[in-house]
């Protein structure tokens, strides 16, 4: 091979060299930091890209890689999620106990994601576990355990705010796991099987409660009932033997005008009605036990001498 040939082959690959290092092809969602001679010259957008060979070069930027910190010279503008490994807090009543978190977030400025910050991962990571500590550490185990949200909504807001000058945005945090010690977990079991049972021996003295409630309420309403039934019932009784004392004094009053058209205004009609009586009583007396001896008042010879007037009475009839 002639040297002419090895001097054209050569300038072909610096010539192909060169292109490749003039055009920069930039994938949609990412960007690349481009620094000519040392200094910052421009945030490539996605697509074709014109720099200029061994004069502009691409910052590099730390990134967070299956557990690992690499360098990449491309900056992802997605949402990324960090997946912290577990750590120990300490609560407010002095319990510890472990934490893992998950952080959602998002690079808005690759300027400052570079400048502003060495390591952007490392930094994160220790900003949430030094936040979540001290967030936790207001707290009492009781409400750790029973406000996530809370929780998570102020490690989102000091991690935004805090962030903010790196250029990040931080979507949002959750807790995955917290993780009591084992004593403290069987403490809080036998608590939770006592309030059970406080609450089940509650519901039981409140039903029974209720039922003698309810029972003496329906006792009452029978009492209540019963009574009105025998007030009803005397009314009724009271106002029958009144209309039948009032049929029975029609009756008489009746029978007294009879007597008196019968026997005339010569004859008093209650001496015959005394005598009647009276003779009625003797027939009463005549039935009874014969061997009672029975005294007739001193009255009684008026009554004699009314059946003889109404003797004479029917005899001159």
């Amino acid at each position: 091979m002639s040297v002419t040939s090895i001097v054209l082959i050569a300038l072909i690959v610096l010539a192909v060299i060169i292109a490749k290092k003039t055009l920069v092809i930039i994938p949609q969602s990412e960007t690349k930091i481009i620094e000519r001679l040392g200094r910052y010259h421009a945030t490539l957008s996605p697509g074709i890209n014109i720099i200029i060979p061994f004069i502009d070069s691409a910052k590099s930027i730390v990134t967070l890689q299956r557990g690992r910190y690499m360098y990449s010279d491309s900056i992802d503008l997605r949402e990324q999620v960090y997946d912290f490994d577990k750590q120990n807090v300490i609560t407010k009543d002095n319990i510890q106990m472990g934490i893992n978190a998950l952080l959602y977030f998002q690079i808005v400025d690759p300027f400052k994601a570079v400048y502003e910050i060495n390591n952007l991962p490392n930094a994160i990571e220790k900003l949430t576990q030094t936040t979540l500590r001290n967030i936790i550490g207001e707290m009492e185990l009781d409400q750790t355990l029973t406000s996530r949200d809370t929780v998570n909504t102020k490690l989102r807001a000091v991690l935004d705010d805090a962030t903010n000058k790196w250029g990040i945005k931080v979507n949002r945090v959750e807790l995955q796991d917290i993780t009591p010690p084992e004593s403290v977990l069987s403490a809080m079991e036998k608590q939770m099987q006592a309030e059970r049972n406080k609450r089940a021996a509650i519901l039981t003295s409140e039903g029974e409660k209720q039922s003698q409630i309810l029972q003496s309420e329906g006792d009452k309403a029978a009492m209540i009932n019963r009574a009105e039934a025998q007030k009803q019932q005397a009314i009724l009784e009271a106002e029958g033997v009144a209309t039948a004392r009032i049929r029975v004094a029609e009756a008489e009053a009746v029978a007294i005008k009879k007597i008196t058209e019968a026997v005339g205004d010569c004859t008093n009609p209650a001496n015959y009605l005394l005598a009647q009586k009276y003779i009625q009583m003797m027939e009463e007396l005549a039935k009874g036990d014969k061997t009672k001896t029975v005294y007739l008042p001193y009255e009684a010879t008026n009554v004699m001498g009314s059946l003889g007037g109404i003797k004479e009475l029917f005899k001159g009839q």
